[in-house]
């Protein structure tokens, strides 16, 4: 599962050629902006959300809004922003799951290729396999060997999230050992779980366990990035721990309704590119576990194409489904 991403970009060049005509483009936004975030509170699509918002009520001199709208793997979210007023006012903060849900359910409510508009890619992170801070076992080759009885179940954010495919890739494929997946509406109630001791394992994008990690509650198996994350440096990578190659990220953007006027497209692109260069920004980033992403919004819509294709490969090849 290689890792692709896109060099952040200077815009400015090209965005002087763009006029801002028209109507209500030409002072968007009148009004409050609202983000529909794809999961539940904690993860990663609303962790991005939130500090995107808090930035952008500034920059754009109007409220936006933070709702979280979870289920379905992210699905929900998309088909509700998709049937939304084109009109930049009703955007959606989603990840990586956008691609893989389309191979995933039968029927979305939408159409992934042609209903909504990558209109900006935020920021990516590694995936990170967490345990329950008592469990016996401490490395991935311990978990397998453990798990070969078909005791063992993991928490994700959803079916059809990278983190979910993740798992399954490196347990059922790699490891041909038969763990269970127990989906939730987001990364927060997934990690619940596992605190609880619902679940022994939990598979969800870093930002999502930093904390958790951190203090204690609950313990890094191991981390999906080529190197160990400077937020976890104690947690190994899955290719130390005796999968060369393995690697796997979770990356969030901002989508529109296909309709919405390339102006107020080019308008978002515009204010995230900027975010991606403010030091505070980036300091925040990192300290949660992500790395800026970067590009026009035509690289971001050749980058989606990309992961559709990729993801619909991996689907296939770990048998991965909906429930």
């Amino acid at each position: 599962m290689p890792r692709r991403l896109l060099p952040c970009v200077t815009m400015a060049a090209a965005l002087a050629a763009v006029p801002l005509t028209g109507s209500a483009q030409d002072s968007w936004p009148r009004q409050p902006v609202r983000f529909v975030v794809a999961f539940a509170p904690a993860g990663p699509a609303d962790i991005i959300a939130r500090l995107v918002a808090q930035r952008l009520t500034t920059s754009l001199g109007q409220s936006v809004v933070v709702e979280n709208k979870p289920g379905a793997g992210g699905s929900i979210a998309s088909a509700y922003v998709a049937r939304a007023d084109p009109d930049g006012y009703t955007l959606m903060v989603n990840t990586s799951s956008y691609a893989v849900n389309p191979y995933m359910q039968r029927n979305l409510g939408f159409d992934s290729a042609k209903d909504l508009t990558l209109a900006a890619l935020v920021a990516s992170s590694p995936n990170l396999i967490v345990t329950a801070p008592n469990l016996k076992a401490h490395t991935v080759k311990e978990v397998m060997a453990d798990a070969k009885n078909g005791s063992y179940n993991y928490g994700t954010a959803g079916a059809g999230t990278t983190p979910h495919l993740t798992a399954e890739y490196l347990f059922k494929v790699l490891g041909k050992v038969p763990v269970t997946h127990i989906p939730f509406q987001g990364a927060g109630p997934a990690l619940n779980a596992v605190m609880a001791g619902q679940t022994q394992l939990a598979s969800v994008a870093l930002p999502a366990a930093v904390e958790l990690v951190k203090a204690g509650r609950v313990r890094g198996l191991a981390v999906t990035a080529s190197e160990r994350s400077s937020a976890l440096p104690d947690v190994p990578t899955v290719a130390e721990s005796g999968f060369p190659g393995f690697e796997d990220v979770t990356w969030v953007g901002i989508f529109a309704p296909s309709r919405t006027p390339n102006a107020i497209l080019e308008r978002i692109n515009t204010e995230i590119t900027r975010l991606q260069k403010d030091p505070d920004f980036l300091a925040k980033l990192s300290a949660a576990g992500f790395e800026p992403l970067g590009g026009s919004v035509a690289q971001a819509k050749d980058y989606l194409g990309k992961e559709l294709v990729k993801w619909e490969r991996v689907v296939k090849e770990t048998g991965a489904q909906h429930p």
